[in-house]
């Protein structure tokens, strides 16, 4: 299975031939971008997508697509989550177990990145709160609504290789704050999330992974300056071009959206649970150097301990036991 797909697949590539009829998914984040294309590209192949969005008008519009192309049995309802808020966050978790209905998948997508410094509504930072402590509370509270045999697929990023959380001082309290370092210490959560949610399910046959979706144009960028991300690619090119290797170039949003797709509904679960997957695959661990496009997870991003103390710490934090 892993080496039927690639970094160039999308999201039709890796669902070929596959019917989700009868399979719910949840997917966080789909007003716009990987959100949107994971949900429509589910909902045609069947599935009943539920799509959660912080902006409710803002995803009614942009996944017109998506009820368009459902078919056999696909369907996309919305419902209203602000994971930069507790209380919302609570909310969605409270009507979506009130609901009772179970889950196949729950795609956690939504996220914030190298926004400028500031904090949630609960006084988390805002990378950290939005990213990690937002989702870890969603998905626990809807733990029980992932059936036997379900999945959660975290979205992380190669951005984790800038930085390990920081337990004793999340909120940068006590460090300068870098909008980057910020993010790499929330995408390294969303992996140790993984890791520790597995860790806890597997026994009742819940599994759960990480995954990075790749270089990609979306209103991710949105708090980079203006040509910022070109720059970046530009400088990337330099680099490879004195190597005299091919450009690198952005994917596509539905090559984005494949390794969750992947991750959520094609992989074996035992291939990737607990673990973290680049360009449909597992990642190889490496402490190596690494160029700001090449494969690999780090060490301390799969590390259990570490993982165990997070989840522990994110408790705290959110004041709930789960």
């Amino acid at each position: 299975m892993t080496d039927l797909f690639g970094a160039k697949s999308t999201t039709d590539d890796v669902l070929f031939g596959i019917d989700l009829h009868g399979k719910r998914v949840l997917v966080t984040g789909v007003s716009a971008g990987l959100g949107v294309e994971t949900a429509r590209a589910l909902a045609a192949h069947g599935a009943e997508v539920t799509g959660a969005a912080r902006d409710l008008a803002k995803a009614e519009r942009a996944t017109t697509a998506v009820r368009d192309q459902a078919a056999n049995g696909g369907s996309l309802e919305l419902i209203e989550l602000d994971l930069a808020s507790l209380a919302s966050v609570r909310a969605c978790a409270d009507a979506l177990q009130a609901d009772g209905r179970q889950f196949d998948v729950v795609i956690a997508n939504a996220g914030v990145m190298a926004a400028p410094f500031g904090h949630t509504a609960d006084g988390f930072e805002t990378q950290f709160g939005t990213n990690h402590l937002g989702h870890f509370t969603f998905v626990n509270r809807i733990a029980s609504l992932i059936a036997p045999g379900g999945r959660l697929v975290n979205l992380s990023s190669s951005g984790h290789r800038f930085a390990d959380v920081d337990i004793e001082d999340p909120n940068f309290e006590h460090t300068a704050y870098d909008p980057w370092i910020a993010y790499g210490r929330s995408k390294t959560a969303n992996i140790l999330f993984a890791v520790e949610f597995d860790r806890r399910h597997k026994a009742r046959g819940v599994r759960a992974t990480a995954v990075h979706p790749g270089g990609i144009r979306t209103e991710l960028s949105r708090h980079l300056d203006d040509g910022a991300l070109e720059a970046m690619v530009g400088k990337i090119n330099e680099e490879l071009a004195a190597e005299g290797k091919p450009p690198y170039e952005l994917k596509s949003i539905p090559q984005g959206a494949a390794t969750s797709v992947w991750a959520g509904v094609v992989a074996d679960a035992d291939e990737v649970g607990g673990l973290y997957c680049e360009n449909c695959h597992v990642a190889k661990v490496t402490e190596n150097p690494v160029s700001r496009i090449s494969e690999g997870v780090r060490p301390y991003a799969l590390d259990a301990e570490r993982a165990t103390a997070l989840w522990s710490k994110s408790e705290d934090m959110v004041g709930e036991r789960f």
